[in-house]
């Protein structure tokens, strides 16, 4: 059954033309809005302007080639909408991104669209946008606090989907190793369905779990430090694609056969996966998408509809057989 307050699994295509509707909608209210006032306005007097709207977004990093790819697709569709925009990098600095939404609100922003380094952290400044009146969507990682709605991967799929490819590349025999990274919402689903898929393999056992906080370089050493204290290691799931990179430099240079599955769809990955070797799999997510449908609610949510809570993306297995070819 599905969550009421979600759109459907199948509904990729429909978000998509939501976007667009919604998007198109707006459009078409500015222009009413402009001919009404023109109409009654006197001859002899100027037509008021339609305010534009302000649309702020928070990154919680931009070097990540998937935030970079968000910005694009928010860039473009703002664009399209004629809106004034201000874009923020945290660096994964939660004082930074507090810092960040603050001047944003000050600034006058309509629509805030946040993708929080700490879900919780954050909570404080997403209930002083809203006392600001600001419409704020979570995008990617779920906000605490008031949020108008978050789209965002179904990130426990993502590691199911994983550890299941896992375990059917090691037969389901063979110590694991988890390579985690920031403790943000969609992470922690991420490791508790990989957990969930592996547990069903009782011939798996996880070893051991370090943090490479989602870069290559942390990746690297964590990956480097799992190799040499656990020479049984099998297979390795890293949170995300950037940490992955790091973990396979490890694993080629330690001339071990331990395999490596991921989570994002990067496309240094995606030629890793496709050329066959240590890299077995990655779930791909669809950030533009995300990026589109938060602003559509955003939008929605501005001119007075109701939007639901949640909007879970789905999510994508890349393996050697269909890798090929696969671009956000």
């Amino acid at each position: 059954m599905h969550n009421p307050g979600c759109f459907p699994a199948c509904g990729r295509s429909l978000l998509r033309a939501l976007t667009r509707f919604v998007s198109t909608g707006l459009a078409l209210l500015v222009a009413l809005a402009v001919g009404c006032s023109r109409q009654n306005v006197p001859a002899t007097a100027t037509a008021p302007q339609v305010k534009p709207l302000r649309i702020g977004i928070s990154f919680q990093e931009l070097d990540n080639p998937y935030f970079a790819a968000m910005k694009e697709a928010f860039d473009e569709a703002t664009r399209s909408l004629g809106a004034e925009t201000r874009v923020t990098d945290a660096r994964h600095d939660l004082t930074k991104q507090i810092n960040d939404v603050e001047d944003l609100v000050q600034q006058g922003i309509d629509i805030l669209i946040l993708n929080p380094t700490d879900s919780a952290g954050i909570e404080g400044a997403v209930r002083e946008a809203k006392k600001a009146g600001v419409i704020v969507v979570a995008v990617d990682a779920q906000a605490g606090g008031p949020v108008d709605c978050f789209v965002g991967s179904r990130n426990y799929d993502a590691g199911r989907l994983a550890g299941e490819h896992l375990a059917q590349v090691l037969n389901g025999r063979g110590a694991i190793a988890i390579l985690d990274g920031i403790p943000v919402v969609p992470i922690l689903e991420r490791v508790r369905g990989f957990k969930d898929a592996v547990a069903r393999h009782p011939g798996m056992q996880l070893v051991t779990s370090q943090n490479g906080r989602q870069e290559r370089s942390a990746a690297l050493s964590a990956t480097e430090n799992m190799i040499q204290s656990h020479p049984q290691l099998a297979g390795i799931f890293s949170v995300n694609d950037g940490g992955a990179l790091g973990a396979l430099a490890a694993i080629e240079a330690s001339g071990r056969d331990i395999a490596l599955v991921s989570v994002d769809g990067l496309a240094e990955v995606v030629t890793a996966i496709a050329a066959g070797g240590a890299f077995k799999a990655t779930v791909a997510q669809f950030p533009r998408d995300q990026i589109r449908i938060a602003l559509a609610m955003a939008l929605a949510a501005k001119w007075g509809a109701t939007v639901p809570k949640e909007i879970p993306i789905d999510v994508k297995l890349l393996t050697r057989e269909n890798a090929r070819g696969f671009s956000w």
